[in-house]
Parts: C-alpha cells; structure tokens; sequence
C-alpha cells in the first residue's frame, strides 16, 4: 500500500519548489509504471483516459467506487505520488471525497467547476470555492498535505456562458487559491498571452494541458517556462496520441502487396 504521507509531503514539495513540474496523466499501471520508469516525480490520474480504458465515459458516469480501484493500483504500483481527476466530486461531501482519495493512496486531486451530473451546471465563484475549502479542511484534519488542483472551465466555456471568460477564470483561481488549492487549472488555455495573464493572477501553481510531443498552443516546456508555467498535464493527450499511432502502424498488417 502507498506511504499516504511521505508521498503527499514529496508532491506539496514539488509544488512548493517554484519549479515547473510534469505530471503525466496515466491511465492503468502500465501506462504509471511507463511514465515512472522514464524518470517523472508525480503522476496524475485522468478520469477522460480511464473511462477509455475500461469502456465507461467521462463527464462522472464512471462508478466511482471502480475508479477509485484504477486509482489504488496505480498507486500501488509505483513509488511517485499520485494525484487523481475527481471532475466535481462525483457527488460527495468534500470530506467523504478525500477521505476515500486518501484510502485509495491518491495525495492530491483536480476538482472541477462543472457538475456533470447536474446537467453539466457551472457552480458560481462562491460555490466552487467551497468546495474547495471543504476539501482542505479535510485534508488538513487527516494531516496530510493533500495537494488540490482547482480547476475551472471559464476558457472553455468561453463566451457563451460568460461575457469575459478569461477576467472570470482569474476570479475563480483567485478564490480557489484563497480557499487552499495549492495549484489552479484554468482549462482551455491556448496562447501565450491567455497564459501570462493567468499565470499573474495567483501565487500558486498554474496547470496547462499539453501535448507529450506537440506541446502546448503557447510553446514547448522551454517556453512555458518562461511563461511562468508550474505544472503540466496531459489530460488524455498522451493516450490519444498513443491510440493514433498505433493504429497507424498496426494497418500495415492489414496491407496486402
């Protein structure tokens, strides 16, 4: 079973260092076992890749009960720290959610802004931050560093939904920061100016999705760097991209001279 704490104070530390760090998103012990062994600290658990691997969908239609099993075998299976996507907590109190995050080895989680299971409602700034604050409350109660990544969907929701997504994605990552997410994840960002302005807004880490080999709309790791840029994921990048070559190349076996 995973050192809950030790491996919760190794991923608040790489929050904490002010350096960049890449968590990638895993979906199943091979693909954790993979990204440990090529030298990565942390990883992340995307709940998108893990309702394609086991045939369910994304958007909390998982049972949360089997994913929370994917999630404990690939802590189970390496010895980095493991962070899990829990979209808006899949309906639980804040402290049920971490209490049972913690019983499955996962020391940190992404908490998302939009209730799928609402009919895919937006909570409002307050709301969010709430929940935010209900988690680390329970996390601080377990005496762990439990390492939440707030996320809002206010870039991706874009204009439709608010009239200046990017002023309200820094309102949100403000309250979140405020409320103890020790790191911010405004989705849907795609240029380097969308970057900069986020990155200022907080003092915390603020996480981007990019692609494991075509990056980021802003630039390669140098340049999200140089942006301010502390934490990377893949979302489902990586295992999309792992699905298009393989299909590429396992057509030549369907070739015939």
């Amino acid at each position: 079973m995973a050192d809950v704490s030790s491996r919760a104070n190794d991923l608040a530390a790489l929050h904490d260092s002010g350096d960049l760090v890449v968590l990638p998103t895993v979906w199943d012990t091979w693909s954790a076992r993979v990204a440990a062994g090529a030298g990565f600290h942390g990883l992340t658990v995307g709940s998108h890749p893990v309702a394609d691997a086991i045939g369910s969908a994304d958007g909390e239609k998982m049972d949360f009960g089997e994913y929370l099993g994917v999630v404990r075998r690939i802590a189970d299976a390496v010895d980095v720290p493991v962070s899990a996507d829990v979209e808006s907590g899949y309906g639980l109190e804040p402290g049920e959610l971490v209490s049972r995050l913690l019983e499955a080895g996962a020391v940190g989680a992404n908490i998302e802004d939009v209730v799928h299971r609402e009919g895919k409602r937006v909570r409002d700034r307050q709301e969010h931050a709430d929940y935010i604050a209900g988690a680390r409350r329970a996390a601080d109660d377990a005496g762990v560093p439990f390492v939440i990544n707030g996320r809002t969907d206010a870039v991706k929701l874009g204009t439709d939904v608010f009239p200046d997504p990017l002023a309200e994605a820094a309102e949100r990552m403000v309250l979140m920061e405020k409320a103890g997410a020790r790191a911010v994840y405004p989705v849907g960002l795609s240029t380097a100016d969308q970057v900069t302005r986020l990155v200022s807004a907080v003092s915390i880490p603020v996480n981007v999705t990019a692609h494991p080999v075509k990056g980021h709309g802003a630039g390669d790791l140098a340049a999200l760097t140089g942006l301010g840029v502390r934490r990377v994921t893949f979302g489902p990048l990586w295992q999309m991209w792992l699905a298009e070559v393989s299909a590429d190349q396992l057509a030549n076996w369907l070739k015939v001279d």
